[in-house]
């Protein structure tokens, strides 16, 4: 395997470029977490499975990678922006509840989602009320540079005084103006200004003191104080969903060069969105179906529930940066298709050195990593998966078993369980092989009837089977089954 071939589409930049690490052989990637003011949905798990590839691969390469998320507990207002309620303590009131103990329990379910889709954790997961300190700090550094002003307790970043924002969205400050809202804080200078620091009024639960008197952060200066703080003022990757876009990376950006006047992140990733009936997915919306919803089928959309290892699939099978639009006819689609591919995983693994040719590794290997090293094109990797798994399958099934066998299913276990997170459950050896083996005994019953022409008993069998979820496949090597859910 070569590191030197990895491509990433650089938000920044536009266009694919060539990865190279400020560090040789360490990565340091930032990506936004979540808010934890509801259970996690679809949208949230299409950004962190995407990542967790990217994280994935990246070791997989033989990189060491710091990879820091953060937990935003304060500060994300209700409009994104510098006006309105703070999300948690909304959601505090609507529950009766303390918003640390609304941290607490959304903290907790968006980990026990995402473990069971299989993301790997964070090495660090700070929360921003961990770490006020240093957000104060870096708002004190921004205002003894000149790039932000204090007024009445607020403090606002001068957007004035960065030449170069916007250039993440492409946004001029000129467009950003005539997009302001009506109601611009009378306290700025200028609509596109933002806050650093928030005065809080008597009634804010959430506030700490300051230089400028009891208040609390602005939702941007979190991800800008945590990240330098783990991975230094200068790392390689910073990313998140297409959603963050603007304002929030685009100020990230702007407070980050300002205070510390080099620049931020080299390689700046953002994952598209989740789409129902061509309308984002997201809990600010009201569409948002959550992933317990969908592993409990709890939800007018869903027939079912659904397993986590199928959603995960379903997402890989989309681009990153492609839009993914949800319908429970994609997840079936996903479903079979997941179940084919591990279908044909399993029976590789079972295998043993065999006689026959010897199968081209490397060229699997190299067809793989060069889609991976195509911006993470998952969905390719896996379509190249699926005419290899059946090419080595049809020699098996011949009686022509790779004479590497134990080459190929070492790194099959190495890229679909350690890169692609998909390989299948280990199945019970009790109940499920005696399932197994009942099953073949019927197969032999109903291949004995067929022998001796009696079809009727032949079918009676099958169709039995198939009312019980067990599908049988007739092929000129013989007869498979398939348990489905």
């Amino acid at each position: 395997m070569s590191k030197d071939n990895l491509q990433i589409y650089n938000t920044l930049s536009r266009k694919k470029e060539k990865f190279k690490p400020i560090n040789e052989g360490f990565v340091g990637i930032y990506v936004c977490g979540p808010t934890v003011y509801g259970d996690p949905h679809l949208g949230h798990a299409k950004s962190y499975v995407s990542f967790d590839v990217v994280i994935r691969y990246l070791r997989y390469l033989g990189y060491k990678v710091r990879y820091v998320q953060n937990i935003t507990d304060v500060g994300h207002l209700t409009d994104d922006a510098d006006q309105g309620e703070d999300k948690l303590e909304k959601q505090a009131a609507i529950e009766k509840l303390e918003p640390m103990e609304i941290a607490e329990k959304y903290t907790y379910n968006y980990f026990r989602d995402m473990d069971k889709l299989g993301v790997q954790r964070p090495d660090i997961s700070p929360r921003a009320t961990g770490h006020i300190i240093e957000q104060i700090e870096m708002v004190k550094k921004l205002l003894e540079n000149g790039h932000a002003y204090e007024t009445d307790g607020n403090v606002y970043f001068d957007v004035s005084s960065d030449k170069e924002y916007g250039k993440l969205s492409g946004r001029s400050v000129e467009e950003q103006e005539s997009g302001s809202r009506i109601n611009t804080a009378s306290d700025k200078k200028a609509p596109e200004d933002f806050a650093l620091w928030k005065k809080a009024d008597d009634g804010h639960i959430m506030k700490w003191p300051s230089p400028w008197g009891m208040g609390y952060p602005g939702w941007h200066v979190e991800c800008s104080a945590m990240s330098t703080k783990y991975l230094g003022e200068h790392f390689d990757i910073h990313g998140g969903g297409l959603d963050n876009q603007f304002p929030h990376h685009e100020c990230e950006i702007a407070q980050s060069e300002c205070a510390f006047d080099q620049p931020f992140a080299n390689y700046w990733m953002h994952n598209n969105m989740v789409t129902l009936e061509g309308q984002k997915m997201g809990k600010s919306l009201g569409n948002a179906i959550s992933l317990d919803q969908f592993f409990k089928g709890e939800h007018e959309l869903l027939s079912r529930a659904w397993d986590p290892q199928i959603i995960r699939f379903f997402l890989l099978q989309s681009h990153y940066r492609s839009t993914t639009d949800f319908s429970e006819d994609a997840l079936s689609g996903a479903e079979n298709g997941l179940h084919s591919l591990q279908d044909m995983l399993r029976a590789i693994d079972n295998e043993q050195e065999g006689s026959g040719k010897t199968y081209d590794l490397d060229g699997l290997r190299e067809e793989l990593e060069s889609k991976l090293n195509d911006d993470f094109n998952t969905a390719q990797a896996i379509a190249v998966l699926f005419e290899e798994l059946k090419s080595i399958r049809k020699a098996i099934n011949s009686g022509q078993t790779p004479s590497n066998i134990e080459e190929v299913k070492t790194f099959l276990h190495d890229f679909v369980d350690g890169v692609l997170g998909i390989w299948p459950e280990q199945e019970s050896t009790t109940q499920n092989d005696k399932t197994k083996q009942l099953v073949e005994l019927l197969i032999d019953f109903r291949n004995k009837a067929r022998h001796e022409k009696n079809f009727e008993m032949a079918d009676a069998i099958r169709d039995q089977l198939e009312e019980m979820g067990i599908k049988l496949m007739d092929s000129p090597e013989g007869t498979e089954f398939k348990i489905e859910n």
